[in-house]
């Protein structure tokens, strides 16, 4: 009888952990979202992961809570990320590549997705936590160079800038791989970098005044001040190009962000909803696509292919 109620009580023991893991008593999932810095990118993104996961709850029938929080800068992230594992969130949603670390950092409990994130293999070196996965915001880098070099016509001996902050890991991967492809082609390439933004007026002014086009990866920081490059870069007729797409590019090979974290948000319900876990689910790319902006290449003096 002793063995028969200690079997008993241990599969009660077992059955309240895993009630722990799923929604809250009130019947209610919690799901803390950190995001890095406000850009339209990243909004974009936020906004694509709510819609899915409210939609994917309201055909189930069940209630969600979604705290979005924004970090503002990278070192706050953690604070952020920490309200979260104090609440005990079912899920977090790290929005970027510094709120990703700043989630895998915190808990190996909490199944964590990130989004806007470019290279998770070297985020982690190599060693993606079970605990997490998500959607990536890369795109072809052989692509984004051969765009260049046919829209702008560029030929050996020519420079191309490539605009980065240092404090933002996969803007560096990015810069080494285009430097890479450039080269191949004769094409001189020089990064222009900086870790504070009070840096890059004067910075994109002399990247300006030296390289016949510029390149921006998917740089959060960059992405958020990009009206400084923008306006520097078109006054002096330097086309600019970016991984995200936004204003001041003259075409770019970017992929959608709100249907990024859509994609993520689907992922997250599945994961409430359907004892799915991180680890079901390998990291996802979407297809880009190519956009011009037809009003800055007309007055850039640059030709848009036809459809």
């Amino acid at each position: 009888m002793k063995k028969i109620v200690s079997i008993v009580l241990a599969m009660a023991m077992l059955a309240t952990v895993l009630a722990g893991c799923g929604a809250a008593d009130d019947g209610k999932y919690t799901i803390g979202v950190c995001q890095l810095m406000v850009h339209d990118s990243l909004d974009q993104a936020t906004q694509g992961f709510v819609d899915a996961v409210k939609a994917q709850m309201d055909a189930a029938g069940k209630e969600v809570e979604i705290d979005v929080q924004v970090a503002g800068e990278a070192g706050l992230c953690t604070t952020v990320v920490n309200t979260f594992t104090a609440k005990k969130v079912d899920l977090i949603m790290a929005n970027a590549t510094p709120a990703l670390l700043a989630a895998a950092n915190a808990t190996t409990t909490i199944p964590v997705l990130g989004t806007s994130v470019t290279d998770y293999s070297d985020t982690f070196a190599g060693n993606i936590p079970a605990n997490v996965s998500g959607t990536s915001d890369a795109v072809p880098f052989d692509e984004q160079a051969r765009m260049m070099i046919s829209s702008l016509g560029l030929v050996p001996g020519d420079q191309v800038g490539v605009l980065y902050c240092t404090n933002e890991s996969n803007s560096v991967i990015q810069y080494e791989a285009v430097k890479a492809l450039f080269e191949a082609e004769g094409i001189v390439v020089k990064a222009y970098t900086f870790s504070e933004t009070t840096e890059l007026q004067a910075l994109t002014t002399a990247m300006a005044g030296e390289c016949k086009a510029v390149y921006i990866p998917s740089d959060n920081t960059v992405a958020a001040n990009d009206a400084i490059v923008g306006t520097i870069c078109t006054e002096q007729n330097v086309p600019v190009y970016t991984s995200y797409g936004g204003a001041i590019c003259y075409a770019s090979l970017a992929i959608d962000y709100y249907q990024l974290g859509y994609e993520t948000g689907k992922m997250a319900a599945q994961i409430l909803l359907n004892g799915k876990t991180p680890a079901d689910y390998p990291v996802m790319t979407l297809t880009p696509t190519v956009s011009y902006n037809k009003d800055l290449c007309a007055q850039l003096g640059i030709t848009v292919p036809a459809e």
